[in-house]
């Protein structure tokens, strides 16, 4: 049984609701556009910054359903089991192991969906961000839970972890920043020439 601190408790539970809440709007602003075609969600801004490109695209159905659906079921149990450590629950090895390996296989699908919003759908999610955003620090915080007592290779990753998060974040926004370059230039630029 592995108990996990508030450092790292407080943490999941926090990272899991912020998941769930942009996951929640995600499928509810989704639903919204099947029932009203004309609907445009808050989150639509321009042409780059666009929910409605994301949402419409064939990557937002990956497995035949909207895949804000996964985040609400997969940010459902983060949040559940957030709430029990938080409240000092231990759980059996397998549980951690469990939440890991969900959180890696949502790691993996988060790459794949920026891979496709940045080069092929062109376009972003603020609320899609925010889960892009969310994800690698609940791994890194399951893999010192699961780990943090390893020896050898793992003892490595774990002592890595955080250093590997904060590498993910600027490979993603350099990636952002030079696809949509002219992008952020055009913003820049009223702003310039309003001196």
């Amino acid at each position: 049984m592995i108990a996990a601190p508030p450092r790292s408790a407080w943490p999941l539970l926090l990272g899991g609701l912020i998941g769930w809440g942009a996951s929640v709007t995600l499928l509810v602003d989704k639903f919204k556009l099947f029932t009203d075609p004309g609907f445009q969600p808050l989150c639509n801004i321009d042409q780059v910054v666009a929910c409605t490109t994301v949402m419409q695209s064939d990557q937002a159905n990956a497995f035949g359903f909207p895949n804000p659906i996964i985040g609400v079921v997969g940010f459902s149990v983060v949040v559940t089991l957030g709430v029990l450590a938080v409240a000092g629950i231990a759980f059996p090895r397998w549980i951690w192991g469990g939440l890991w390996f969900g959180l890696l296989l949502g790691v993996a699908f988060i790459c794949w969906l920026i891979y496709e919003a940045v080069f092929n759908i062109r376009a972003l999610c603020p609320w899609c961000m925010v889960v892009w955003a969310v994800v690698p620090p609940l791994l890194a915080i399951v893999t010192g839970q699961l780990w943090g007592k390893s020896r050898g290779f793992l003892q490595i990753v774990v002592e890595w972890r955080w250093t590997v998060v904060a590498v993910y974040y600027a490979v993603v926004i350099l990636i952002v920043y030079i696809q949509f370059q002219d992008h952020w230039r055009s913003l820049a630029m009223p702003a310039v020439t309003a001196f």
